[in-house]
């Protein structure tokens, strides 16, 4: 077994360069398929989830090259075969693969999607978005079945600004006869990112970051070169990983918009933050205010960013809450960060954080993703050893985590036990 060993309470300085962001890659490697000729990403993040779905794309049939922080997808030999259960399990975003083969081949056959057990992430909603386009949904023993012998454009009103909703839908209707509106889209930065691509390849779609898309089908879509916006979960991470322990921390490649949220969050604490036109310098400072957090679709406070935060209000005088009001498990990193020291309760979706409290190194596992950063987080500002288990989660979205934060003066590497 793999476990994660950090030597605490090392200061922070230095850069750190953001790679692409894996919420928009997981998307858009699958969305390569839709084009009759050769795709070019770059910025693609080297995490296990992209490698994932270079697997998926290769047990279909498609030539995948990976090159320093690119690929290449030649989708032409594509075959529209069952995904099997033991490679849609991987991850959560191989149900994109619904999306982009119902466009393509108007039929796809996968099992249920895998991930992080962070709550109930039905994909009601996307499943309601293939049926309004003219699709047939059957579940076979976990199998997902959809078909349709021809897809029209449709008015689809989402009930919750799902990303991953709104990015299948996308994908299913992009060659679909018609128009196709999405109202209730979700506005995340990824969305407008695949969106760009799509329409790079030729499709037509407009309003991608406002809560109407509206999609005009196309009969055909030709091979593109694509960049990935820069990650903003990961530079938040890096950003408040900088407010515990940084020492003219710079965070590099960033677009300081998709973190606002974040960085207002912490100009609110206290937080020392110089910020440019695509980094931002960051200083440990001596006392904090505590704050108040609330994690809501974009523009809102992420929810992905929740977790991580919940370490930096630790160090807070007083009393901070959070709010979770996407995903209902989204607290399983506290009982860890109590182990380690700090003072917290859980009253139903609200935890309550009363510091500052010092952490102390020890045993701990990663439940997901985004609690392992947190948890690689605490291991950073705790006195004595931190070991995390289960780092596969942590892999699955942090490219060279290891690597970026060494480089800067932490103590961090990956063990076998």
């Amino acid at each position: 077994m793999k476990v994660l060993e950090i030597q605490g309470g090392r200061e922070l300085k230095g850069t750190i360069r953001i790679s692409g962001a894996k919420n928009s890659s997981v998307a858009l490697i699958p969305a390569a398929i839709l084009a009759e000729d050769d795709v070019t990403i770059c910025n693609i993040p080297e995490v296990t989830d992209t490698d994932a779905l270079s697997e998926i794309l290769e047990f279909l049939g498609a030539e995948v090259k990976r090159a320093s922080e690119s690929i290449v997808i030649n989708p032409k030999n594509i075959e529209n075969k069952e995904i099997p259960e033991v490679l849609s399990k991987k991850l959560r975003a191989s149900y994109y693969f619904m999306g982009s083969l119902l466009g393509k081949f108007k039929h796809v056959e996968m099992y249920f999607p895998g991930g992080c057990s962070i709550g109930s992430r039905p994909i009601d909603l996307h499943l309601k978005g293939f049926t309004a386009l003219g699709a047939t949904v059957n579940v076979e023993n976990d199998k997902y079945v959809v078909d349709a012998q021809e897809l029209k454009g449709a008015n689809i009103y989402l009930d919750f600004a799902s990303v991953g909703a709104t990015i299948n839908i996308m994908l299913a209707a992009v060659k679909a006869k018609g128009i196709t509106t999405i109202d209730n889209a979700a506005k995340e930065p990824e969305i407008v990112n695949v969106a760009t691509f799509l329409n790079n390849m030729g499709a037509k779609i407009t309003g991608a970051g406002t809560s109407r898309i509206k999609i005009v089908g196309v009969k055909e879509l030709k091979g593109c070169f694509h960049e990935v916006i820069p990650d903003r979960i990961e530079a938040g991470t890096y950003t408040i990983a900088g407010a515990l322990l940084g020492n003219y921390l710079k965070i590099d490649n960033i677009i300081p918009e998709h973190i606002e949220a974040l960085t207002s969050k912490l100009i609110e604490m206290g937080v020392e933050l110089e910020i440019g036109d695509d980094y931002l310098i960051i200083n440990k400072g001596n006392k904090y205010k505590s704050v108040n957090i609330q994690t809501r679709v974009f523009p809102g406070f992420p929810t992905d960013l929740q977790q991580p935060f919940t370490v930096l209000m630790t160090m807070c005088n007083g009393k901070s809450t959070i709010e979770e009001t996407i995903y209902e498990n989204r607290f399983m990193h506290i009982p860890y960060l109590i182990k380690m020291g700090a003072n917290i309760t859980i009253e139903n979706k609200k935890a309550i954080i009363k510091g500052p409290t010092p952490l102390v190194g020890c045993e701990v596992e990663a439940t997901d993703l985004r609690a392992g950063a947190c948890l690689v987080i605490a291991g950073l500002v705790a006195s004595g050893t931190t070991i995390i288990s289960n780092i596969e989660h942590i892999l699955r979205g942090y490219e060279n985590i290891v690597e970026k934060l060494n480089d800067v003066g932490a103590k961090i590497e990956i063990k076998e036990i």
